[in-house]
């Protein structure tokens, strides 16, 4: 792992590169639905924080966040597969709850495909509950898993 590795909000240029990724890791057999033009409208998004890990300007992973009234919503977190196990996610995922706590998010919640045993165990170790299955949700019939953790339990002041 290197010493905190440099989390940043993404920028417009970074769009293709968190595309492509999404399709190679996250949408690989499914219709891929996150591309560059979807991103950038992310990036855009008052109420989404988009953050990367560029390592010699490489992109080595990103997080798509967006906000809802209480809650935040993990869309995405992709970490390149040679940089996978190093610590770059559990960084990342670090500084987008650190945002969540800021914006006054009281809950995450993610969704992880029910076959992606990594994703699941990743994040039931950084805190992450499953709490619900969502049948057939992928279009090749795979369940989701629900995921939360709660932030805080009362109301933001």
């Amino acid at each position: 792992m290197t010493a905190d590795p440099p989390v940043r909000l993404a920028q417009p240029a970074d769009a293709g590169d968190i595309a492509a990724m999404s399709r190679d890791l996250i949408e690989r057999g499914l219709p891929w639905t996150w591309r560059r033009d979807r991103v950038l409208a992310a990036i855009r998004d008052p109420d989404t924080n988009v953050a990367v890990i560029r390592v010699d300007g490489a992109l080595v992973a990103f997080g798509i966040m967006e906000y809802l009234e209480a809650d935040a919503y993990l869309s995405l977190l992709a970490v390149r597969g040679t940089s996978q196990r190093s610590g770059f996610g559990r960084s990342l995922l670090r500084w987008l709850e650190a945002s969540a706590r800021v914006a006054g998010a009281r809950r995450i919640r993610l969704e992880a495909r029910r076959d992606n045993v990594p994703a699941r165990t990743f994040y039931n170790e950084l805190g992450y509950h499953e709490v619900a299955i969502r049948h057939g949700r992928y279009s090749d019939g795979v369940d989701g898993v629900l995921l939360e953790k709660w932030l805080r339990t009362s109301p933001a002041p």
